[in-house]
């Protein structure tokens, strides 16, 4: 269907507001994963995947958390399968409901892999925190439009629900609570990590691996660009020269304020339609993705 806009609305398709209005109608304390969902799939799909690979090399840049990764080699040496297997585990509950069997199912597989790890409360609260702080803060910079107050609320309601399902103590309950506890614990934990920056070199290679050759070496520096100095010293990256990091940043926001003129995306884009998610191209079976322990084996796996 044909569309033309005049005076910011779309006629022949949809507003291109559309999905704010709808979220505004929903209630974020209780409709809260529609509200994420309309968010993710619909209103911001690529911000939010990027965001959440970003917010993947902070987890990188704490020690303890870098150095477990590096030691299963899951990261370094099947980077490609563990990163499609956490996205489709992570996006059940987005696109079904914490109560359906899949999000059940993709939950404790979620679990039954953390558990095989002694890894400290306060290391899962953290990476937790990206999840809910770095997507902010990425779409107030480059979004098409800054999340509303609901759906920020819808956010945090979200991600405390699968801290919850994850047995997590002590959750904050607000987003400027998960704000203060990202930033405190980055300020007090962020450091040099030999595994870590293993782990973030596979996990850039990778990323490069999603755009054609020509470009691998520019989207590596692109990456540091938008990564911030404390993220860049912890992880051992050189600050690219101030002029590039000017322009990734306008590029960025330039491609948000062009997405304004668009009408709203109606269908959905899910991490099974992204070209890069690579593992499974016959389709997948929640129960058989990540990890397994390996049979007799008791206790952590990884020697501390």
């Amino acid at each position: 269907m044909r569309s033309f806009q005049v005076r910011g609305k779309t006629f022949g398709g949809v507003p291109r507001d559309h999905w704010r209005r709808v979220n505004d109608r929903l209630d974020p304390e209780v409709d809260f994963v529609e509200i994420y969902r309309n968010a993710v799939v619909h209103e911001f799909p690529w911000d939010m995947n990027q965001a959440l690979s970003f917010a993947l090399f902070r987890t990188y840049a704490v020690p303890g958390i870098g150095r477990l990764l590096d030691a299963t080699g899951e990261f370094t040496g099947r980077v490609q399968k563990r990163y499609d297997d956490t996205a489709l585990l992570l996006e059940a509950p987005t696109l079904e409901g914490f109560d359906s069997p899949g999000a059940r199912t993709a939950i404790r597989r979620v679990n039954q892999m953390h558990k095989a790890y002694d890894i400290p409360a306060h290391e899962f609260r953290y990476v937790l925190a990206t999840f809910v702080v770095v997507p902010k803060r990425w779409i107030d910079a480059y979004g098409k439009r800054p999340f509303t107050p609901g759906e920020l609320t819808a956010s945090v309601n979200y991600y405390r629900t699968l801290g919850k399902h994850m047995a997590i103590p002590d959750i904050p309950e607000t987003y400027d609570e998960f704000a203060e506890l990202m930033d405190s614990y980055e300020a007090e934990h962020f450091g040099w990590e030999p595994g870590a920056r293993r782990v973030a070199d596979a996990t850039m290679g990778l990323m490069q691996t999603f755009y054609p050759p020509f470009a691998a070496k520019p989207v590596a520096l692109f990456s540091r660009a938008i990564m911030d100095q404390p993220l860049r010293e912890a992880l051992g990256y050189d600050a690219p020269p101030p002029a590039l990091e000017k322009a990734s940043h306008a590029a960025l926001k330039a491609r948000g304020r062009m997405l304004r003129l668009f009408p709203a995306r109606m269908s959905a884009q899910t991490i099974a339609d992204l070209p890069w998610v690579r593992s499974y191209p016959d389709g997948f079976d929640l129960e058989q993705l990540g990890t397994f322990p390996t049979p007799g084996v008791a206790g952590c796996p990884v020697a501390h």
